[in-house]
C-alpha cells in the first residue's frame, strides 16, 4: 500500500535543486520602458491621459495600454503621443534609452564596446537640426553630446 494520499502524483525530481543556475535578470521589454516614458512625462505635466490622447489624435484607452505596456506601439502612435507631450520622436527615443541604461546598470558588467560602433549616451533632449543631413550615402557619426550626423 503507498504511503502517500490518494489522488496526488509523486513527484521524483530528475536532478538535484542545486544544479540549477540562478536565473539571469531578464531585459526590460521595449513596450514597458517606452510606457514608463511617457505616463512620467505626462504625469510630470500635470496633465490627464484623455488631455494627452486627444492632443495626440490616439484612443484613450490604447494610449492607456500603451503607458502600461500592454501594447506595442507604432512609430506612428509613438510619435503622436510625444508630440502631444511637447516632445519630438527623437526626444521619446531619447529618455527610452536613458531608462534602458539605467535599468541596465543593475546588471551584471557587460562586454567593452568596440571601437567600430561608439555610442554616447544622451544627455541632452536637444538635437541639431541647423545642418542639413543626407538621405543615404556616408555612415552617421556621433558627436561627444551623443547627437548622431550624417555626413553629406
Amino acid at each position: 500500500m503507498s504511503t502517500h494520499a490518494p489522488n496526488q502524483a509523486r513527484v521524483v525530481p530528475l536532478c538535484p535543486a542545486t544544479a540549477h543556475p540562478a536565473p539571469a535578470a531578464k531585459e526590460p521589454l521595449w513596450r514597458d520602458v517606452i510606457g514608463d516614458v511617457l505616463r512620467r512625462e505626462r504625469r510630470a505635466q500635470e496633465r490627464t491621459l484623455k488631455d494627452v490622447a486627444d492632443a495626440g489624435r490616439i484612443s484613450m484607452p490604447y494610449l492607456s495600454e500603451v503607458e502600461r505596456g500592454r501594447k506595442e506601439a507604432s512609430s506612428e502612435v509613438l510619435a503622436a503621443a510625444a508630440q502631444a507631450l511637447g516632445l519630438g520622436l527623437a526626444d521619446l527615443l531619447a529618455l527610452a534609452q536613458e531608462e534602458l541604461a539605467r535599468l541596465g546598470g543593475a546588471r551584471a558588467a557587460r562586454p567593452p564596446r568596440t571601437a567600430a560602433a561608439p555610442v554616447a549616451p544622451a544627455r541632452s533632449l536637444r538635437t541639431s537640426r541647423s545642418a542639413p543631413t543626407a538621405r543615404y550615402g556616408a555612415a552617421p557619426s556621433v558627436s561627444r553630446q551623443g547627437e548622431v550626423r550624417l555626413a553629406a
